[in-house]
Order: structure tokens, then C-alpha cells, then sequence
């Protein structure tokens, strides 16, 4: 939780953007995981969190616009709660310390909201849209999410905080010993799983938890492989994406590929510098006024000219991206905004995230994927996370339909059929006068890597 100010200015500057009406802002409850009693680790909501700072199940945050004023909605603990979780500051209490001096029991919320014009924000649990729905008299399935509200939300949240910024950094410095160690275990015979076990065990003892499921993976061909029961095998590259969460719940994340053996083969060290090469340019070209769907094409053709040089593309750069035959070896976009969550309010839904009002999603297999195309500006954190990798079911569709035969050289791609993925990915804040990665260095240069490897 952050000093109440923080919390007060947020709703304040909500306000201005609403104009008129309710906010409606659910907290999470516990999720069981096979009985109430037993639940998962909490996970508060993030734009519960973000303008009101409570990490305690059961809460619900009004924003009044119409009558200037904040209201909290939960029920103090009884004495039956007590004898299980110890005393307990109360609801006013915990209140106060985010600036806000209204409080009634939840009982009191449907009377609260009754007749008034409600915003509230898309959700991802059903529990919450069944609770909306009773509030706003509509069937969970029908709700009906306030435009109003999501832009205004995206456009306060996108721009980070000093007091975010500095909590980012803290996650980076996790994910940074979080990598560092999946370097150190990296040798012929290690265990995915175990690596999983003991990156998570960092993160946990430093923070919430990981900020996603780690994926630890020999089969990096698989964008979201998040099966980890292999033992390493020599000659493999192991792919490493994963991310920590502070306790105050802001993400990091990374990804770096590394050789099992420790040493890069020939063919692993080009593939490997042309990935490097267009995470590289993807950063350098982040700064204010650019939009990231012009980053996304810039390191794009970064990575069909070095595909060219190998030999697996031959023609003109530009049109083999414009017409998306580089997709072949790079079939998601160029990186995701960055926050509270690791897709940074993707429950509102990537239209509202990612594009601005007007613009609309490429239906270019691959273009189709790009997460983000916003104009950057200062304070948006982003990640920049190019991949290459040889898909075999792809690849073996695309040839045999023919698809950009004057384009790719499938007889040379036969020899990468087993070769897997390579991504390498940093998160990246917007400055005012161009980006820098956040956190310290995770070595990412093939010899930084090989010397780190095994230790």
C-alpha cells in the first residue's frame, strides 16, 4: 500500500475523467481450491488495488462522482473470524489509511447503488459478474461494461507513477535473481520442473508470487509451453520466460534462451544474434511519438534480414513483411504494456489495451497477435520480445499450401525442423526523450551467456 495522497489523487483525477455517475470497483473475494476453507493465495483485483490500495478479501470501492466522494463497502471481522485469523484493524480503520472516510457494511451496497448511474468495469471472474449483474438488475450474461469508464481507467494506468516505476524496478531485481538462477542449474540432466520449484521459491520469499506461470521449457517452439517434466538434454536450448510480482502485486518479465551444454552450436549462435539483434533495435526505436506497431515492423525486418543471411528468406525486406511471410517465424506480436498485471489490464479486453479509439486489429496472421499499437509516451512501460522459432506443423502447412514459395526457402528450413524457439525479452519504460530498461542488465550477449551458464 502506498502513502493515502496516492490513492486520493488517483480517484480524484477518475473523477475528472468520469464527470458524472458511480464507479463501481469489486475487490476479489477467496477462491477455493477444494473447500471454502482452502483457498488459493489472494490475488486483489488491480484497479480495486489501483485506486483504492486494499489487498483484503470482500471489499467494494464506490467512486461518487456526482457527489464528490469516496465509499468503501465490507464488513468488519466477528469474533468467530478472530479466533482464526488473530484481531484485525477495522473496515474504517483500513479505510482511512486510503483517504477515505465513508464506510457501511456490504448489506448496504444495493441500497447505495439503487437508481443511479453505474460504471463498472469488465470482469473475469464469475463470482463478480454475478454480484454486478445483482446489483444492476441484468443477467451476468448480459452486463453491459462502461466504455466511459475502461478508456478512462487505460488512460490513467498506461502512464506509470514514480511510486510504480520504482516497484517495477523492485520486480525486475526478483526476475533478475529469478534468471540468473535458471542460468546456474542450466547443465545436461537438470530437471525442468526442479528449476521451476526453486525460481518460484526465489520470488516468494521476496514477493507476492510469480506474475505468471513460469515457463521453463526445451520446447521454446511452443509460444506458451507450460509443460516442465524433462530432464535437460545436451544440444537443446532451454527458453526461460518468467516474471516475479512485489508484494505491493507490480510484474516483471523476461525471457532469455541459453544452451543446455552451455555452448551455442553454429547454427543456435546465428539464429540466437538475429533474435538479439532485433530486441536490440526494438528498443532503441521506443521513445515518445512512435507508435509501437511502427517498433513492432521495425524489428520485424530486422529479423527477415537476418533470416536472409542464413539463407531460410530471400527477397525484397519490406514486402516480405508487408505481406507477413515472416510470421512463418514469428506468429505473436512484438510485446505487451506492463504493470499490475503482466498483460496490463488485458481483462478489459486489447481493443481498449492496446489500440487506440478507431484503430482495429490486422487480420494478417501473425500482425493479428500484436497486443499493443499505441503512440508511446512518456511512462508507458512495455516489454520488446522478438522470438524466432520452427514450428514443424506450421512450417509443413505453409509448404504444402504453397504459402510464400518466392519467399521462404523450405528445403533449407528442413534442417531446423528440431531446432525449437529462440525469444529474448526486456521490459522497457518510456523516458521523455527515448526508453530505458528497467532493472539491472540480465546478460543477453551469447558469451555473457555461455560464461554464466553451469556456475
Amino acid at each position: 500500500m502506498f502513502q493515502k495522497e496516492i490513492y486520493l489523487k488517483r480517484r480524484e483525477v477518475l473523477k475528472q475523467k468520469m464527470g458524472a455517475g458511480l464507479v463501481l470497483l469489486l475487490g476479489n473475494s477467496d477462491s477455493p481450491m477444494n473447500y471454502a476453507a482452502n483457498a488459493y493465495k489472494f490475488r486483489q483485483d488491480s484497479s480495486f488495488l489501483y485506486y483504492f490500495g486494499i489487498n483484503t478479501p470482500d471489499y467494494v470501492g464506490i467512486i461518487d462522482v456526482d457527489n464528490n466522494c469516496d465509499v468503501l463497502f465490507a464488513d468488519d471481522l466477528t469474533m468467530d473470524d478472530i479466533v482464526w485469523t488473530g484481531p484485525q484493524p477495522s473496515v474504517a480503520e483500513i479505510a482511512a489509511g486510503v483517504g477515505v472516510n465513508k464506510t457501511y457494511p456490504l448489506s448496504a451496497l444495493p441500497e447505495y447503488v439503487k437508481g443511479r448511474e453505474v460504471h463498472y468495469l469488465p470482469h473475469y471472474r464469475t463470482d463478480n459478474k454475478l454480484k454486478v449483474g445483482s446489483l444492476v438488475g441484468k443477467d451476468y450474461t448480459a452486463l453491459q461494461p462502461s466504455e466511459k469508464l475502461i478508456r478512462a481507467v487505460v488512460s490513467q494506468r498506461l502512464v506509470k507513477e514514480d511510486v510504480e516505476i520504482s516497484e517495477m524496478e523492485k520486480a525486475c531485481a526478483i526476475g533478475r535473481k529469478m534468471m540468473l538462477s535458471v542460468m546456474s542449474q542450466c547443465r545436461v540432466g537438470a530437471n525442468e520442473q526442479v528449476i521451476a520449484g526453486t525460481i518460484e521459491g526465489i520470488v516468494l520469499a521476496e514477493g507476492a508470487g510469480v506474475s505468471f506461470p513460469s515457463i521453463i521449457t526445451q520446447h521454446g517452439e511452443t509460444l506458451h509451453n507450460l509443460h516442465r517434466d524433462a530432464d535437460l538434454q545436451d544440444g537443446r536450448l532451454l527458453l526461460a520466460d518468467l516474471g516475479a510480482e512485489t508484494n505491493n502485486n507490480y510484474c516483471s518479465d523476461y525471457t532469455r534462451t541459453m544452451p543446455v551444454n552451455g555452448k551455442y552450436t553454429t547454427k543456435q549462435r546465428e539464429i540466437y544474434q538475429i533474435v538479439l539483434n532485433a530486441n536490440k533495435h526494438g528498443i532503441a526505436c521506443c521513445k515518445p511519438g512512435v507508435t509501437y506497431a511502427d517498433v513492432h515492423i521495425a524489428a520485424c525486418r530486422c529479423l527477415v534480414d537476418g533470416l536472409k543471411q542464413v539463407g531460410l528468406l530471400k527477397g525484397d525486406t519490406n514486402q516480405i513483411v508487408a505481406d507477413g511471410a515472416h510470421a512463418l517465424f514469428l506468429p505473436h506480436g512484438l510485446g505487451h504494456a506492463l504493470g499490475m498485471d503482466v498483460h496490463d489490464m488485458e481483462s478489459f479486453g486489447e481493443q481498449y489495451v492496446g489500440y487506440e479509439e478507431g484503430k482495429q486489429r490486422s487480420t494478417q496472421f501473425g500482425l493479428s497477435a500484436l497486443r499493443f499499437t499505441r503512440t508511446l509516451q512518456q511512462g508507458n512501460v512495455v516489454t520488446v520480445e522478438p522470438g524466432i522459432y520452427f514450428i514443424p506443423q506450421l512450417i509443413d502447412q505453409w509448404e504444402a499450401e504453397g504459402r510464400f514459395a518466392d519467399y521462404i526457402q523450405y528445403d533449407a528450413l528442413r534442417a531446423y525442423r528440431d531446432f525449437g524457439g529462440i525469444r529474448i525479452e526486456d521490459d522497457v519504460l518510456i523516458t521523455a526523450d527515448g526508453s530505458r530498461v528497467l532493472g539491472e542488465p540480465i546478460p543477453k550477449e551469447p558469451a555473457e551467456v555461455e560464461a554464466l551458464l553451469g556456475k
